[in-house]
């Protein structure tokens, strides 16, 4: 059993799809440390995050809320609401990052009493006149730089598709400057007080720099190709075209054209990408021997999960932005000493939104309101959770004009406010029928016998944001940790962990 205020350790990886564990039957993995938390944890199968970008799903997570409530779509700045790492840090916890947070302003303190800031790699920070993060600071007193308009260049960059191995002396890399700045961190600490350590890995997001070695073990393995069908993107609502003439031709190291890749151009974007989680992974492990050290791990309860997932050629599309499940479905473990002799897989719907309302639940701390999550603890074997819910019917995520909702067997993609052609024209959106088409191939959108799915699915998309919107109105109105909404009768009131919720929608 944890003791009453355990340590809690936060590893988010950036931009890792939720098929790329080789303990999950993924063979072409070579990721022995996230592995080792995937046999000897719970681990979540069917984990989806609240955002298909990077601040868009960061700022759901840390904040508790969705977009509509925040208003962060993509890469507007949330450092200004209320986060529960602040709730922690209220109740007496050591609340520490090291590493990516994507915090926007980026030094923004968000809860934390300590801080090593590494963002983006290409992000170009300094450049812009602002302030330089941990990293870059590292690099330039080494007389090095970051790694910023290799697109301008390198005349062989769109060939290379954003696969380009790490190029200086192994220190210098991102993630293993977090790896060494953690591992640091825990061998050092002589804190009394519980411990929540956030850290977060600039890997796998793009561009895919393994550390060559990590390449060179992914040589003559064979890889699974993308999953696409020829003119499927005709079918698709048109932002999908653009998403991919928009990468093709921006001026930013971002620039890939998938299109422009034969299938040796394919197999190196993706076998990059691979070995780049396995750089990862070995960050991973450097954390969990210091945690071991130190004692940490007889205390501790674990968190690993990324904060999105990565496309990476399938439909014949890259990166995110997209509510494709390659991009929403992501890892999620958790691990605590309890775990390791009674290990579980758990396939419910969950949600990266569940991750605070956990954590706080775990220390002991009263739930804010407004959080929208619900309570993973009582999966966690010898746990015992205060919120017992019956499994989710539907998960979310909301990202620029999109609202994801996905059940085990559908999936419907509403675009707010997008026609096809002009103005007055048909809606365009996505639905998939996720049992006799998993890889979201053919768009029943516009099919007549799909109506009746689309119509529900609509419905209840509809029950839920109505009723996240006003629930959370106490929020926008107060910004007060607490507050109470008006409700018709108790059978309806829609109080965390205390009440039923709305029979009409499945939320929290």
């Amino acid at each position: 059993m944890l003791p009453e205020r355990p340590n809690i350790i936060l590893i988010m990886t950036d931009q890792q799809r939720a098929d790329t564990l080789a303990a999950w039957g993924h063979d072409h993995m070579i990721t022995p440390n996230m592995d080792r938390l995937a046999r000897e944890g719970v681990a979540f199968r069917q984990a989806y995050c609240p955002g298909a970008t990077c601040i868009t799903s960061r700022a759901a997570m840390f904040t508790g809320m969705y977009p509509h409530t925040t208003g962060v779509y993509t890469f507007q700045q949330w450092a200004n609401h209320r986060s529960w790492v602040q709730d922690l840090a209220d109740a007496g916890y050591r609340c520490i990052n090291m590493g990516k947070m994507h915090h926007d302003p980026i030094e923004a303190p968000g809860g934390f009493m300590e801080r090593v800031v590494v963002e983006n790699p290409t992000n170009k920070i300094h450049a812009n006149g602002g302030s330089d993060d941990d990293w870059g600071r590292y690099l330039r007193w080494h007389g090095q730089q970051r790694p910023n308009d290799r697109h301008r260049t390198d005349p062989d960059w769109v060939a290379k598709g954003q696969g380009v191995p790490w190029h200086l002396d192994e220190r210098y890399h991102s993630d293993v400057f977090i790896g060494t700045a953690a591992e640091s961190w825990i061998r050092d600490d002589q804190g009394q007080a519980p411990l929540f350590l956030q850290i977060g890995l600039t890997g796998p997001h793009e561009p895919w720099d393994p550390l060559p070695r990590h390449l060179e073990q992914y040589a003559g393995r064979t890889l699974p190709k993308p999953i696409l069908r020829a003119g499927e993107l005709a079918e698709k609502p048109p932002q999908h075209q653009a998403h991919l003439d928009f990468h093709a031709n921006t001026d930013h190291e971002s620039r890939i054209d998938v299109r422009q890749l034969d299938a040796a151009g394919i197999d190196w974007m993706r076998r990059n990408y691979y070995a780049n989680i396995t750089t990862v992974d070995e960050q991973v492990g450097r954390i969990l021997a210091a945690l071991e050290a130190k004692g940490y791990l007889e205390n501790s309860l674990i968190i690993f999960c990324s904060d999105h997932g990565e496309l990476l050629g399938d439909h014949g599309l890259s990166y995110k932005w997209l509510m494709y499940d390659p991009i929403v479905h992501v890892p999620l473990i958790m691990w605590h000493p309890g775990t390791v002799n009674q290990p579980g897989s758990v396939s419910d719907l969950v949600s990266l939104i569940d991750i605070g309302p956990t954590i706080l639940e775990l220390a002991g701390i009263q739930q804010p309101t407004y959080l929208e999550g619900r309570s993973l603890l009582g999966y966690l074997p010898g746990m015992e959770s205060a919120a017992a819910h019956p499994p989710r019917t539907y998960v979310y995520a909301e990202d620029n004009y999109q609202i994801m909702q996905r059940s085990a067997t559908h999936k419907l993609v509403y675009y707010i406010g997008q026609t096809e052609g002009k103005t007055g024209g048909q809606p365009v959106g996505e639905l998939y029928d996720l049992a006799a088409d998993p890889h979201e191939l053919e768009n029943l959108w516009d099919r007549a016998a799909a109506a009746p799915q689309k119509q529900a699915l609509l419905q209840d998309l509809l029950a839920w944001l109505a009723t996240s919107t006003y629930y959370n109105s106490g929020y926008k109105t107060t910004r007060a940790r607490q507050y109470n909404m008006r409700w018709p009768s108790t059978d309806n009131a829609y109080l965390h962990g205390a009440t039923a919720v709305p029979k009409a929608v499945d939320h929290l």
